[in-house]
């Protein structure tokens, strides 16, 4: 089974992502740590996309579907993957179509957590107020930047799922327990 869990900046992904990792031993694939892993490594993609990362530019969709596909073929990923922080451009999901039509895969699940952006705020603060601050990214100002950048790059992604036949949302603004009882109805 492989998922795409959308939503803005707060609305529970990584919470949900790890419940599904724990509850389905399913995998978590997120881009930005393949990214310093890949560099890490020393590997031939690896010295590319710091190359580019070097010089400021953003590391191409060829590298990251790359990324992707080589860690997709990996023994832990034969349950099926959750995709994080990709794709963020209608044409990454185009790609993205691509490389798993080419492994006979596709996406099973494509789950939108619906936020009230304006609850965000509070809930950020709720966060930041339990963890001591921990999150460097737990303000206003901060949210008000990522959710920004959500409805310039992220948001329309939706529209492409939802033609596709594979978007379904839940309501983020329940518990953590309802939003997970939710997701589980889905997957199934």
């Amino acid at each position: 089974m492989n998922i795409i869990l959308f939503g803005a900046p707060g609305a529970g992904k990584g919470t949900q992502a790890q419940r599904i990792v724990t509850t389905r031993n399913m995998v978590q694939l997120s881009t930005g740590d393949m990214l310093r892993a890949a560099i890490d490594s020393g590997s031939e993609l690896g010295l590319r996309a710091k190359e580019i990362m070097d010089r400021g530019e953003l590391v191409s969709d060829e590298i990251i579907v790359g990324m992707i596909d080589a860690r997709m073929d990996q023994d832990d990923c034969a349950q099926g993957v959750i995709l994080d922080g990709f794709p963020r451009t209608v044409a990454q999901a185009a790609a993205l179509d691509d490389m798993l039509r080419g492994k006979g895969l596709a996406l099973d699940h494509v789950i939108e957590i619906k936020v009230d952006e304006d609850a965000l705020f509070a809930r950020i603060e709720t966060r930041a107020a339990e963890t001591g601050g921990a999150r460097s990214d737990d303000n206003a100002e901060t949210l008000r930047k990522r959710l920004a950048v959500y409805h310039e790059n992220t948001a329309p992604l939706l529209p492409y799922y939802r033609e596709k036949g594979v978007l379904r949302s839940v309501d983020g603004m329940a518990s953590i327990e309802d939003v997970a009882a939710q997701i589980d109805n889905l997957l199934e």
